[in-house]
């Protein structure tokens, strides 16, 4: 349930837009928190069924100023028995451009197990890699490294840092990702800017587009997972929606803490 806010992109074809791979931050500060809940659609109403939180923190690793990103999610205690998930996700990059350094992930999802390991050698062009799940024994690999990839948690806040101005209905903007030792160039899809209306009942004005899922333990592969954010400085999802195997997931912001700037597309 976790991956419906950090699987914002996807497979790339013609009539991209190009785009700048790495860019100073400009949306987020060290401190800051963001909370969702997970809904699940059962039939004709929306369960509650799990909460996510993304968290920043900026410390100083092998001599380098960097972003330490956390991103962990579960499901709620009383659908455990329905779908059990237990995900964690953590991620460092440079704080002058968002390169990414390191990633892991140790993710449970209803007994399907997932451990990854990556760290980003840039003066190399190499990624090595320890990865492990359910179904495969425990690979350690290297991989070359192309010019602007990232872990799927980096690229959450690279994201964020997009300047959608610059985009018409349409556009596709890539990203590329390693995710489980095999990397994809991926895009998201700029539609246009709605008003949406969170679950609290709260306007805003807000930014949507469509990304392509990679096809998983929850989703199936296809371009439908929809995000909507804020259209102001600080470009925060405000809902995400998402069809998967079995129905379809919406995760809701319910709490923001330690922005850098106030949340301007909040419609008083």
């Amino acid at each position: 349930m976790k991956k419906i806010i950090i699987l914002y992109f996807f497979l790339l074809f013609t009539n991209i837009v190009n785009s700048q791979c790495f860019t100073a931050n400009t949306t987020f500060l060290s401190g800051e928190k963001i909370s969702y809940i997970v809904a699940y659609n059962w039939g004709f109403i929306w369960v509650d069924a799990g909460k996510v939180t993304f968290e920043v923190d900026s410390l100083e690793k092998n001599g380098k100023n960097v972003y330490h990103f956390l991103s962990s999610g579960k499901s709620l205690t009383r659908y455990d028995w329905i779908f059990k998930v237990r995900d964690y996700f953590e991620s460092f990059a440079e704080t002058i451009d968002l390169k990414p350094l390191e990633f892991f992930r140790n993710t449970n999802e209803n007994g399907y197990r997932v451990y990854n390991k990556y760290v980003f050698d840039h003066s190399l062009n190499k990624i090595f890699s320890f990865t492990e799940n359910s179904n495969k024994d425990f690979l350690q690999d290297t991989l070359d490294l192309p010019a602007c990839t990232f872990d799927v948690l980096t690229a959450i806040y690279y994201t964020r840092n997009i300047d959608f101005s610059k985009y018409k209905f349409g556009d596709k903007i890539p990203v590329s990702m390693i995710i489980d030792n095999e990397i994809f160039n991926l895009f998201i899809r700029y539609i246009n800017k709605e008003v949406v209306e969170n679950i609290d009942g709260k306007l805003y004005n807000c930014i949507k587009f469509k990304a392509m899922l990679v096809e998983g333990t929850i989703f199936s592969k296809g371009e439908d997972l929809t995000v909507w954010v804020t259209d102001d400085k600080n470009k925060i999802p405000i809902i995400a929606e998402a069809k998967i195997l079995v129905g379809s997931v919406k995760a809701y912001l319910t709490q923001a803490k330690g922005l850098k700037y106030k949340i301007e597309a909040l419609i008083e």
